[in-house]
């Protein structure tokens, strides 16, 4: 994961969280795309993410961990949340005023990207057996980029949980994954996940 260029997400300075928004952008994009296919929804999820961040700003605790962590755990929140459908009504005005019409640049763009992110998705469809507990440390060490202290600081639990839990999902998702014809023509997984933190 790239150095945090951010020390903190700036309270009460709309310039300041600008520039925290564009620092930030980028990584929170790539962790929505690689967990929904469709530009629309990735592009209202982000928007939520950083509107969500905005709001609790000044819950930052830099002694908890790096910012970019501290958006993943909002991410983690908000995707959840729309994936159980509880948040649709509760953000539809800040959807209608947070989202920027999108054309068919922005689209494009968004469509490349999602395709881009197409082998993680397949990835993490070999490891739906998992557990979520499983799961959760799993994407944010293997795909998201996390040390397993920052994962720790994103799920609330200690590192040496998270460590045991990542080397059981390893073991796991080496059995399940084998069984995909979609992943065997590819290297396997162990020396992507293997290299992980």
């Amino acid at each position: 994961m790239p150095p945090d260029p951010s020390p903190a997400p700036p309270v009460h300075d709309p310039d300041g969280f600008s520039a925290f928004y564009a620092a930030h952008f980028d990584a929170v994009l790539g962790f929505v795309t690689r967990r929904t296919d469709d530009p629309h929804l990735a592009a209202d999820l982000t928007s939520d993410i950083f509107l969500t961040a905005l709001e609790h700003a000044a819950d930052y605790d830099p002694r908890r961990g790096a910012p970019i962590a501290w958006l993943y755990g909002i991410a983690r929140n908000v995707l959840a949340a729309h994936f159980r459908g509880t948040a649709r009504e509760s953000r539809a005005v800040a959807r209608i005023n947070g989202r920027r019409l999108l054309d068919d640049e922005d689209i494009a763009a968004l469509e490349e990207r999602i395709d881009a992110s197409r082998a993680a998705r397949q990835l993490v469809a070999a490891h739906a057996a998992l557990s979520e507990p499983l799961r959760a440390v799993l994407d944010l060490v293997a795909v998201d980029g996390l040390t397993p202290v920052e994962a720790a600081q994103v799920l609330d639990i200690t590192p040496t949980a998270v460590r045991v839990r990542l080397h059981r999902a390893r073991r796991l998702l080496r059995h399940e994954a084998a069984t995909l014809p979609l992943l065997s023509p590819e290297p396997s997984p162990d020396h992507a996940l293997e290299a992980a933190p």
